[in-house]
């Protein structure tokens, strides 16, 4: 084997066995879960330099993820690789396997050929391009060393630019929840019109130990008898499931009451009300009722007496759906408005300026109503004549609005959450869909005993180019928390918005 500069010492500690592969890791692994070091096991790991070089650009960006990923990852290799002995030769990991600093020969002497690099040219010429020069990489770890050689990289591109030139390339799926097919949104058990009466007064029932050790803890289930009746229940553990508790409806003072429309909406409600689940996940298609269910629950619970919340926070991360508008003027509430207008606007259905009309009245008060109009216009239009408004009063404040004013009901944005300890709050994390699995775990390690949090959104709606529907930051807090004590989780799939949203979301 030759021994030219940078050819065969850079991975001189490479392990060569039958089950053993060589990872080369592009820095999109890196900047989305630094600690991807160490979840190969016992294969070997190469970083192209010009991975370092790529790091070292994001490195300054100093309020983002990303800036804070790539400083952890040049602190794990100054850690790992002390000095330019370890760099050169590569180290061993205390998973068992290798890390190596791969530089590619080929590179360095554009007059040298090999096969593998014959390829790549006629393929992608272009070898100024930081990906290209990644892959050529690759292709020189495969061509040298007997391990299969595969590229991993979040970039989809550069996958299929991988296997363009023979390369196989795959994407980072530690993080990844398991591809299931699509299954319902809650399951159902059979029993007889006995054991279904039996379990309406009792409140409940243990169930087959077949069925029991198909469950997971918390689940939701829908029990059936052979004549068609029904009971939804969850599962408590030990083979028994219980009776949901959900009062008729809720509401806030002075708002008007709502109540669950359909079955999920019941699962939700039982699990949004229920203090002993510190940590709720929600799936739910645009229109399902997730934010207006989630928000009249949590005022509903903060602001009845002796309560264990001492108000509602409400989050979202910054991600806009197609081009932005720039900077945002104003305070942190101001700017924050823009993201969080779905939870004022369900604050205002909750509880509304004016209170809902009797139907036996409401063509008087409809006429009422224009007739008011009819004249605050006469007033307008003479008052701008004579150079001087009207009304000299204070404008008119909404009623949710001094929930906000008086701190019950709280913005909070992400980029300064960290750090923080969040004690005795109902809080509430909308989209959580576009967070990485990083994301999520930095926000609920805020939460602080006697706080309860809300993860809220669509896996099918991920506007963030990091993350997909399998490593987004909801799917995967909720297949790590499934089956613990203080975690549940609900899917909604029924739209209640209306029908043309419900068509909308389906068909479109």
């Amino acid at each position: 084997m030759e021994t030219s500069r940078g050819a065969t010492a850079p991975i001189s500690r490479i392990r060569v066995t039958a089950k053993v592969k060589t990872f080369v890791l592009d820095t999109n692994v890196l900047i989305h879960d630094p600690q991807s070091i160490y979840k190969f096991e016992e294969n070997n790991l190469a970083i192209p330099v010009e991975v370092l070089e790529e790091l070292d650009a994001i490195k300054t960006e100093q309020s983002t993820e990303r800036g804070r990923n790539a400083r952890r990852v040049h602190r794990i290799l100054q850690e790992l690789l002390p000095d330019s002995r370890s760099m050169l030769e590569g180290v061993e990991l205390p998973n068992g396997g290798t890390l190596s600093v791969i530089i590619n020969p080929y590179l360095m002497e554009p007059n040298r050929r090999s096969p593998a690099m014959d390829r790549l040219r006629a393929v992608l010429p272009d070898l100024s391009k930081k990906d290209n020069r990644i892959i050529a990489s690759a292709l020189f770890v495969q061509e040298r060393f007997p391990p299969p050689t595969v590229l991993v990289t979040k970039d989809v591109n550069v996958q299929l630019k991988a296997r363009a030139v023979g390369l196989e390339s795959e994407d980072y799926l530690n993080d990844k929840v398991p591809q299931d097919t699509e299954e319902a949104s809650y399951r159902e058990i059979a029993l007889s019109i006995y054991e279904l009466q039996r379990f309406c007064s009792e409140g409940r029932f243990e169930i087959d130990a077949r069925a029991a050790k198909t469950l997971y803890l918390n689940e939701y289930v829908l029990l059936r008898s052979d004549e068609g009746k029904t009971m939804p229940a969850r599962y408590f553990g030990d083979g028994f499931v219980h009776r949901l508790k959900i009062p008729e409806y809720v509401k806030a003072p002075g708002g008007i009451p709502i109540r669950a429309r359909n079955l999920e909406q019941q699962f939700l409600m039982d699990a949004l009300l229920d203090d002993s689940i510190h940590v709720l996940t929600c799936f739910g298609k645009a229109g399902t009722g997730k934010t207006l269910l989630t928000t009249a629950c949590a005022l509903h619970q903060t602001l009845e007496e002796n309560s264990r919340y001492d108000g509602v926070s409400i989050s979202r991360p910054v991600i806009s759906l197609g081009k932005d508008i720039g900077f945002l003027p104003g305070t942190l509430d101001e700017k924050m408005k823009p993201w969080l207008q779905p939870y004022y606007d369900a604050l205002e259905v909750l509880i509304p300026s004016k209170p809902p009309k009797e139907p036996q009245f409401a063509a008087k008060k409809v006429s009422k109503k224009k007739h008011w109009k009819r004249e605050e216009l006469m007033v307008s239009q003479a008052s701008s004549q004579n150079g001087h408004s009207a009304h000299a009063a204070a404008p008119l404040v909404k009623p949710y609005e001094r929930l906000l004013k008086s701190g019950l009901v709280e913005i909070e944005a992400l980029c300064f959450i960290r750090g923080r300890s969040i004690a005795r709050r109902f809080f509430i994390l909308d989209e959580a869909q576009q967070l990485t699995p990083h994301e999520v775990k930095t926000v609920i390690t805020r939460i602080s005993e006697g706080s309860k949090i809300i993860l809220i959104g669509d896996p099918a709606q991920i506007d963030n180019p990091y993350v997909d529907s399998r490593s987004n930051g909801l799917v995967y807090c909720h297949d790590r928390m499934k089956g613990q004590a203080l975690a549940a989780h609900v899917t909604l799939s029924k739209g209640e918005r209306s029908r043309l949203a419900e068509l909308a979301a389906d068909l479109l």
